[in-house]
């Protein structure tokens, strides 16, 4: 029997025929001196990725390292070929590394042997992993998702929200797996480091409604003080929304489009934010349930406590999605006007 290989000696066995692999993987690119260049891992037409075609079998500089200068993503040809396959677990990375280099499959490590090896599942790294092999909402289940809700993307921003086609799901940790296409969110902190992803499946037969399971939505990573920021949310900001649901931010973004949100994900989350040191006026959306209520107070109770101004939303029916949905955006931006501050109104709000 063939020795059982490691991910590293793969990755270096693919590494030693770079190109050949980006020419079976990356076929829109093309060859331009030491590097291959493509517009994306899946193999878009473009020139924002390039992976190095002559190097050293592994470390800095090695043949087969990739940076998509759009994204910031990178890695060797491993993580290139799990991308732009779609695939989600090492051990189908792994097999699917094996057929190209036409080597025999009885050599995979067995699944506990690869779960051995793995991150952990739930960690903050398997967030990143799983925010990495995801793509642009464009074209996707995802983006019908949002439309539906009469959520335009391209006034949201959703650069911090992507799609993912056959995302894992289980009821529970005895239940079977099974897979659905989801949105994935990715959460963030003050530097702006991924740290965590929030995932909504979808149900593939229905297009724009959710995933017909138990849980359809569920966050993973490291999420306390973290967020899904929508516009540029950096640390040196002054004036911040911050809400429990990725649909009420994304809908209070579309009556103010210029205003940086951030969502908490739940109450308990959105109640434990970190705050912009230079932030001076926070606007905070109320859900109405009495757990949001609750959230909505403690934030409001830190934020005053370090000279920060809290002023509440509120929604005139169940939420801002709804008020969106029946009211209409223009009425959305009417019941905003009295909420805002003067100045924040004349700058960040639509006309209504």
């Amino acid at each position: 029997m063939a020795p059982r290989l490691s991910a590293g000696e793969l990755s270096r066995r693919l590494s030693r025929r770079a190109e050949a692999v980006c020419r079976h993987y990356l076929r829109a690119g093309r060859k331009e001196g030491r590097y291959w260049l493509v517009g994306d891992v899946r193999g878009a037409p473009g020139r924002s990725l390039y992976v190095r075609l002559i190097g050293p079998e592994s470390g800095k500089g090695a043949a087969g390292n990739w940076t998509d200068a759009a994204t910031g993503e990178h890695g060797d040809l491993l993580d290139l070929i799990g991308l732009n396959r779609g695939l989600t677990s090492i051990r189908e990375v792994m097999v699917e590394a094996r057929a190209y280099l036409n080597l025999p499959r009885h050599d995979v490590p067995c699944p506990a042997e690869v779960r051995a090896s793995t991150t952990p599942r739930g960690s903050a790294e398997a967030a990143r992993r799983l925010f990495a092999m995801s793509q642009p909402i464009a074209g996707t289940l995802a983006e019908t998702y949002l439309r539906r809700r009469n959520l335009e993307p391209a006034i949201v921003d959703v650069s911090a929200v992507r799609f993912h086609p056959r995302c894992y799901y289980r009821d529970s940790n005895e239940a079977p797996t099974r897979t659905f296409p989801a949105l994935i969110a990715g959460v963030t902190d003050l530097a702006g480091r991924l740290t965590g992803v929030h995932r909504t499946w979808l149900d593939p037969a229905s297009p724009g409604d959710k995933a017909p399971v138990s849980s359809p939505r569920r966050a993973m990573g490291d999420l306390l003080g973290a967020g899904v920021r929508f516009g540029k949310t950096q640390s040196d900001h002054t004036i911040l929304v911050a809400g429990e649901g990725l649909e009420t931010i994304m809908s209070l973004r579309m009556a103010m489009p210029g205003l940086p949100m951030i969502a908490g994900l739940s109450a308990n989350h959105l109640a434990a934010l970190l705050l912009p040191d230079r932030l001076v006026r926070l606007y905070i959306a109320v859900d109405a349930d009495p757990a949001g209520r609750r959230g909505m107070e403690r934030l409001s109770r830190r934020a005053r406590e370090v000279g920060i101004e809290a002023l509440s939303l509120v929604s005139r029916l169940g939420d801002f999605n709804e008020d969106l949905r029946r009211l209409g955006l223009r009425a959305l931006a009417r019941g905003l006007r009295d909420q805002l501050a003067q100045q924040d109104s004349a700058r960040f709000l639509i006309a209504a």
